[in-house]
């Protein structure tokens, strides 16, 4: 089954249970800052072998501490529970490494 958009409704009950994000240009977004550089590339190498094997891959950005995510579903043309999801791991993986 493909995934499909989330409605406007899904979306918003779906932000208030996710701290620090929001939406930008149609996608989840979110700003993760780290100590320092080394954690904040632990955090994308950490994340990246469960993205693989989720096959739903985020748009990703580092610079030094910083970590800059947006989520979409290409294929579905939105936000999909997905991308929720993929909210939800990142978020778990960032709190372990805080």
């Amino acid at each position: 089954m493909r995934p499909v958009p989330l409605t406007p409704a899904e979306l918003d009950a779906n932000l208030a249970s996710l701290p620090g994000w929001s939406l930008v240009n149609g996608k989840l977004h979110r700003e993760y800052r780290f100590a320092d550089f080394p954690h904040a590339f632990g955090f994308m190498a950490t994340a990246a072998p469960v993205i693989e094997r989720r096959n739903h891959h985020p748009e990703w950005l580092n610079v030094y501490n910083c970590v800059t995510v947006d989520l979409t579903t290409h294929d579905a043309g939105g936000v999909t529970s997905l991308d929720v999801d993929l909210a939800r791991l990142l978020d778990s993986i960032a709190q372990k490494l805080a």
